[in-house]
Parts: structure tokens; sequence; C-alpha cells
């Protein structure tokens, strides 16, 4: 209740309050891409800046990697556990542990408390994939580890600077455990830089609002992205709602892994049960927890609407549940290097199942997640070792009301793909093709986003390749009557000794091989045989489908020049397509 002492929140300040959080985050997101050693983080965008509350509630995030930052609150509440009565002015904590509230060792969380006279009022954070953990394997993400021992440096939380002083011990600890020291020290330093700029422009806030106000300014944002997320859930149809996606196998084994989720959708809130999921398996596919959370907080996020702010007050709303010791929750010492496969599949799963509740704000499944490409060695000619991660990112499931888009990120992450220009130019490869992938979308009213092919040619004498895929056999589903895409395919010298790889593999390559990647493309929404024709004969023209997938999946017949539709013959096809339906 409002009272003298406590009088009511300016909703022109609180909108103000609410940007310039906004604003502040997204600059530090730039300041990661312009300040950035590795094309990992500077060129494919893997990472994410958020600002936190003194009690680790994201208070808000950029527009960077979504599967990150909903697990940013249990990292923080680690750090919080070990450091809360050592907090000082000018202390940075950096952490990579996966059983620590991480999520796999290349990714590393630095978080920069942030003080106003004297009292801790935030944290500054920023999530980076550095492109080299040690480990195994160059990369440290390699699908075919075993136990988490194998895969790299795992640094619990612990103090890179204490009130200013830089901890060269742990520095030094790091240089000598990765193969390109000046890459990840210099990710490290965007990171510091860039969680400075946060914690500078936070306390102007503070400056400008005074204390008291900007906590409750902030507790207020927090509180209204919980009322909204509330208030929509409670218009859903109230029930429970289940689905199931499967992965390809973990590496060891081609047992398809089921991902089993439950929607309750009570009054005002969710409850997501992942009973049922498989166990936890022995390729480097388990998720941890908090990174299966992350992809369930941002799974129903996106069937919100934009007025939601990108808080942790929108958690307060979901409930999630895994079974301890599965791939959803694993245990020591299950490794996770390959664990954002999992996380996307999660996150099809959910949508799948948020499209029971609320069909018209889902999109059919989208290519499943970028495919990781990463060639690693030592260049003879530079006499210095070489990473090359490469992150394909493809296609879009159909929509409501549009077709799926090609070439971008999925809807989970907000990356992008690296030029060809930057890959020759810092990599012993040639990229002999990268282009879109005729008849891969899934047929649909709205049909999905045609897929990608990138092919690479190794110029270096020998690396070892290795290569995280998925949806080869269950392929990317289609919703509302649409269609599946095609699957996934891994080809090794398609120009000579032709080999089919597996989804996932970790291999030797010598100079002159080539391995092509194949991604699917997005399913398909809503019934292929009410698909415009125009739109059909355009995509014929555009050569994203072929005159024999129209007729196949769409029924419609081009005339012999390809150019124009048969609407005679069409009419037909379709009449009989739909009989034999039914």
């Amino acid at each position: 209740m409002t009272t003298a002492a406590t009088p009511a929140l300016d909703p022109i300040t609180f909108a103000v309050v609410k940007s310039a959080l906004d604003t502040i985050v997204d600059d530090m997101a730039f300041t990661v891409m312009r300040t950035a050693r590795s094309p990992i983080v500077r060129d494919v965008l893997d990472y994410s800046t958020t600002l936190c509350d003194a009690d680790g509630q994201i208070v808000a995030q950029a527009k960077t990697v979504a599967l990150h930052l909903g697990a940013v609150p249990d990292a923080i509440e680690e750090v919080l556990r070990l450091y809360r009565d050592d907090m000082n002015p000018g202390d940075v904590v950096i952490m990579n542990d996966p059983y620590a509230g991480g999520m796999h060792l290349p990714d590393i969380f630095m978080f920069m408390p942030i003080f106003f006279k004297d009292r801790l009022q935030g944290f500054s954070v920023v999530v980076a994939h550095h492109c080299d953990m040690g480990g195994r394997v160059p990369g440290s993400n390699a699908s075919d580890s075993t136990e988490i021992y194998q895969e790299g440096l795992r640094i619990p939380p612990l103090k890179l600077f204490d009130r200013g002083r830089k901890n060269t011990t742990l520095f030094q600890l790091i240089e000598k455990n990765v193969r390109v020291p000046d890459l990840v020290v210099g990710d490290l330093e965007a990171q510091l830089a860039t969680c400075r700029i946060g914690e500078r422009e936070f306390v102007r806030l503070f400056e400008k609002y005074g204390e008291a106000d900007m906590k409750r300014y902030v507790a207020a944002l927090l509180d209204y992205a919980e009322t909204v997320t509330r208030q929509a859930i409670r218009e859903w149809p109230k029930g429970t709602y289940r689905f199931t996606d499967h992965i390809d196998g973990d590496g060891f084994s081609d047992k398809p892994i089921p991902i089993q989720v439950a929607i309750t959708v009570g009054d005002g809130e969710l409850t997501v049960d992942y009973a049922g999921s498989s166990p936890q398996v022995r390729g480097a596919i388990n998720s941890t927890f908090s990174f299966c959370k992350s992809a369930t907080y941002l799974s129903v996020r996106c069937v919100l609407g934009r007025q939601v702010p990108n808080n942790s007050g929108v958690f307060r709303c979901i409930k999630v549940s895994a079974p301890k010791g599965s791939v959803l929750n694993p245990e020591l010492p299950a490794p996770v290097a390959a664990r954002a496969l999992t996380g996307y599949r999660v996150v099809d799963a959910m949508l799948g199942c948020l499209g029971q509740i609320v069909p018209t704000r889902v999109v059919a499944a989208c290519e499943g997640g970028n495919t990781v490409v990463c060639i690693g060695g030592w260049d003879k000619q530079t006499r210095e070792p070489f990473i090359l991660v490469d992150m394909i990112n493809g296609a879009w499931g159909g929509r409501a009301t549009k077709d799926g888009i090609e070439g971008v990120t999925n809807p989970s992450q907000n990356m992008s793909n690296m030029p060809v220009e930057t890959l020759e130019a810092r990599y012993p490869v040639r990229i002999e093709e990268y282009g879109y992938l005729p008849d891969t979308c899934g047929a649909g009213e709205h049909r999905g986003g045609v897929g990608l092919v990138r092919q690479y040619r190794l110029l270096a004498e020998e690396a070892t390749l290795q290569l995280r895929s998925d949806r080869h056999t269950h392929k990317p589903y289609g919703i509302q009557g649409g269609g599946p895409a095609s699957g996934n395919r891994n080809i090794l010298n398609p120009d000579r000794n032709t080999r089919e790889l597996p989804a996932k593999v970790t291999m030797t390559m010598n100079r002159g091989d080539v391995i092509r990647h194949e991604q699917s493309g997005g399913g398909g929404y809503g019934d292929p045989l009410r698909r415009d024709l125009a739109l059909v004969a355009r995509d014929v023209a555009n050569g994203k489908i072929s005159p024999a997938y129209a007729r196949e999946r769409h029924g419609v017949v081009m005339d012999p020049s390809g150019a124009k539709v048969d609407h005679g013959a069409t009419e037909k096809l379709r009449a009989s397509m739909r009989q034999a339906a039914e």
C-alpha cells in the first residue's frame, strides 16, 4: 500500500529507467563485439550481457544469446554463497564450472559487483564462449568425451580481481592450460571492459535517482514482468499438455534420446516437468539443470507479448523440474561440452507443447540448433596453433502467418554465421560452397526456411575435426498439418571416396580433405495443399524448391518451362491428394 513514506512510483520515470537499463545492456553487447579477440565471440556473437540486482535477479538482458541468460541466477547464487561476506569494490569473479551453476567449460561467466555508497547494488555480467579451454581436443567442445575431466580447465567461482588487484596466479593458470592464450585472455579482457561499462552506467542511474528510489524502480520492474506474465498465462486453457522430441543418439549409440515435457497451466503460473526424459548419457550432450531451466524460460518468453520485460520476473511464474541423473540434470562426472544441442531440443519440445496451448504464437521446429564445426591443429607455416570454431545457423520453421526465414540464427540464440572472408583469412581452410540447399524446407501453408550447406577444405597438413550436429533421423517437425523438413547430412570428401559421417564425430583430417555439412531446413506450418500458388511458383523461380517438390508436397504442377503454374492440372492433383488423405 502506498503511504506518505512510500510515494507512488512515477510511471514516466519507471519507463525511463526501464529504457535506460535496456540501453546499458545493449551498449555492453556492442562493447564485447568491438573488443573481443576471437571470431567465435566477435563474429559469431556467442556471448551475452546482463545486469542483475544485489540478489542476483536479472534486471535487464541484451539481445544476445538467450540460452545463456536463464542460467545466470543459478551461477550468481553460487557466487553469493561463497563471497557474499567478502564482496568488495574492485572485485571480479569468474567461473565456468557446470556443476556450480555453469553450462559448459568454454562459457566463462564474469561477474563484477556494483557498489554505490559502499553498498552492493547489483552485478554487471558477461558470459562469453571461449575458443578453447584446454582438454583432450582443440575447442574443448567434443561430443565424444565421456567425463567432464576430459573437457578442459574447470574453474569454480574465483576472484580474477580482488579489490582491484589482478590475480596473476589465476591468469597464468588459464594461459598455461589453453592452446591459444592470446585469444582467451583477450576475450577475458573484453569481458572485463564490458563489465566496467555496465558498472559505470548502473552507478550513474543511482546517482541520478538516488539509492532508495532506484531500488524501488528495479523491484517494480521485476514485479511488472511477473504481473504481465501471470496475466498472459491466465488467458491460456488450463490443463496438462505433453510433447516428446528426440536427439539422434549421443555419438556412441544411435539409440534415440527422448526429451519429454509436460506443461501444466495453472492460475497464472506454469509447472514444467521433464520426467520421462532420458537418463544421462555417455556422450557429452548432457545438459546442466541451469541450462535446462534457461531453455525453458526462453521458450515461454517466446510466446509472450513484446510488452513483457526480459528479466527474472518472468522466471517467477515458471516452476521447472527434471529428474536427477537425467540428460537434463546430470550428476558428476557426466560430460557436458556439447550440451547446447540438448538445449535446442528442450526448446523444440517446449514449443511443440506450447503449440497445443497457443498455436498461433509458435513456430514449427527450426533447423535443430546450430551445427558446430571445430577444426583445430598446428599450422606448420606460421608455427602456431589454430582453432576454428564455426557455428552454422540455419532456418526457422513456418509460422502462423509467414514462412520460416533462412540463413539466420535459431530463435533461441542471437548469433551470426561467420563470414567466409574471415574464415579463409584467419584459418587454413577454403570454403568451397556456402548457400541455400533446395528442397530442404518442410512443406506447409507457410513453409519452413530452407537449410544451408557449408563445405570446408583443409589446407593445413593435419587437423582434428569435431562435428556436432543433429536432426539426421528425427527431422524438424511441422505443426498444424505442416510437413517435416529434411534431415542433416555430414559428408566426407564428396569429390572422392565419399563417406557419410554420423551426426556427431571426432576424427583426424589430412590436407585436402573436405567436410560438407548439409543442414536441415525448418518444419512447415499448416496444410501444404493450402499454400498460395503464387508463393509456390516464386519458390521454384528462386531455386528454393524444385518443380518435383512443388508437385509432391504442395500438389502444384508447373508447366513444361517450369516458370508458370498449370492451374488445371494443379486443381485436379490437389483434389486427388485431398481425397487420398481422407
